[in-house]
């Protein structure tokens, strides 16, 4: 595996150099061009901003970046669905030449529910330290009336309503017109691909043209996916300039303590508790940083776990040297239930704003409520933009008013970006850490130098991960 990972590393050398020599490296490499297109954003959505562009009345630039940011998130959401079915029923075939499946699997979800309890524990630390919700100026919520969530609806939600997962909603606006979109459950997919893949390796020999077939449409789901990604600097203008553009960091205003808050707690979450755990098991924090960092950025402008759920997997693989075996079953499960961001830190900490803002003592027993919800209820967030419905779970298990939750509106776009990032850090360190405790982890991958273009044309040859020219970002 070594000397065909050295092949493809020099073949790619001798075929890229030409390229290399025409265009300097900010002008190939990934992580330069996002920092570009988050400085244009910028400046762009401040253009529109002082332009007069607001939800309510629209300027072209404003709406141009809106479109744009929309569009790329719609493509990377709609590529999605074929993938985790592929890859899981694909990961589920692979995991027959690995005898500790069902303790990996084990493994997974005890360090998911291990980093989300640090996370939730420094979130509740930093609430009765900054006191968010007292003395504060924000106007009283009106009653909150959108989605919320509910345990048993999530119980019930695991039971697929048809193959893909689909689901409509109709919505009627001031003018009358009723507006009918679709959307997966991306648990469900999850749910129906595991079931067909257990089906086709308790089938045996007859499912083996099946398993062929799936393994051949995720090579060219990879193939199109990869190729929305690489234009990932494009979307990042757009959903950057929009969320300037009609948010403004103006828009934080007297829920600043509360905005300082979460970035405080995400960033210590980030950069103190995984650095902690990757030195633990003996990883270089440097190497697993300059690997995961392209999903991470991706993460920061889309928003959306699942949307960024390609790139994190082929950093995961390529970049941290994850087996994709492994990691094709870890990554989508974690991209639907690893969310330290949205379902650790910011539903405690605004569990505690909504207390302290309606004047409500909150005890131990509460205190540990917060701490169980968001250990076992952060699937219910499903990888989608948003943490709303994770926050209106953990206020009516603490019997907490739902009103909060409006008050709380106006910033969550702001909140998102941290919070996302965080979110895919976590759901490419637990295969990460997990791979390397089982001995199962390209430590030779993993420590490489990352230099070149991370989005080299390679067409891997096996289940291995297969070698990636650095992501250096």
């Amino acid at each position: 595996m070594l000397e065909e990972r050295t092949y493809c590393s020099r073949v790619t050398s001798e075929t890229s150099a030409p390229a290399s020599r025409r265009l300097p490296r900010w002008a190939t490499s990934f992580g330069p061009q996002i920092i570009a297109a988050l400085i244009v954003g910028l400046a762009l959505g401040l253009v529109a901003k002082y332009s007069g562009h607001t939800e309510e009345t629209p300027t072209a630039l404003g709406t141009t970046l809106a479109t744009i940011g929309s569009s790329y998130v719609a493509l990377l959401k709609a590529a999605v669905v074929p993938l985790i079915f592929t890859a899981v029923v694909s990961s589920i075939a692979n995991l027959r030449a690995v005898h500790n499946a069902a303790r990996l699997a084990g493994q997974t979800l005890l360090w998911f529910a291990i980093t989300a309890l640090i996370s939730v524990v420094i979130g509740i630390g930093l609430g009765t330290i900054f006191q968010p919700g007292a003395n504060t100026n924000a106007a009283p919520p009106s009653e909150y009336t959108g989605r919320t969530g509910d345990w048993w609806a999530f119980l019930t939600g695991l039971i697929p309503a048809n193959f893909l997962g689909l689901q409509a909603s109709s919505s009627v606006d001031d003018a009358g017109a009723v507006t009918t979109g679709l959307s997966f459950n991306v648990l469900q997919v999850l749910v129906v691909a595991v079931a067909i893949g257990i089906a086709a390796l308790k089938v045996g020999k007859p499912a083996e043209p099946f398993l062929a077939l799936n393994a051949s449409a995720l090579a060219v789901i990879q193939k199109v996916l990869w190729w929305i990604i690489r234009i990932a600097p494009i979307g990042t203008v757009g959903l950057i300039g929009k969320a300037v553009a009609v948010y403004g960091w103006d828009t934080i205003g007297s829920l600043g303590k509360f905005t300082l808050a979460i970035y405080v707690g995400l960033a210590l979450v980030l950069f103190a508790v995984y650095p902690v755990l990757i030195r633990a098991n003996g990883l270089s924090v440097k190497q697993y940083f300059s690997g995961a960092w392209p999903a991470i950025q991706l993460a920061f402008v889309s928003r959306s776990s699942i949307g960024t759920l390609p790139l994190t997997q082929r950093v995961t693989e390529r970049n941290l040297g994850v087996p994709r075996s492994y990691a094709s079953f870890a990554v989508p499960l974690g991209a639907t239930t690893k969310m330290d961001g949205c379902a650790a830190i910011y539903p405690a900490i605004a569990a505690i704003f909504v207390a302290q803002f309606f004047g409500i003592q909150l005890d131990f027993g509460q205190y540990v409520l917060i701490a169980m919800v968001s250990v076992l209820g952060s699937a219910a967030t499903a990888g989608t933009t948003g943490a709303v419905v994770m926050l209106t779970l953990t206020l009516s298990t603490l019997g907490l008013p739902l009103a909060g939750v409006g008050l709380l509106l106006a910033v969550d776009p702001i909140l998102d970006m941290g919070r996302t990032a965080v979110n895919v850090a976590g759901q490419a360190l637990v295969p990460t850490i997990v791979a390397k405790r089982e001995n199962l982890l390209d430590t030779e991958l993993y420590n490489a130098k990352r230099t070149g273009d991370p989005f080299v044309d390679d067409t891997p040859s096996s289940d291995a991960a297969p070698e990636l020219a650095g992501a250096k970002a």
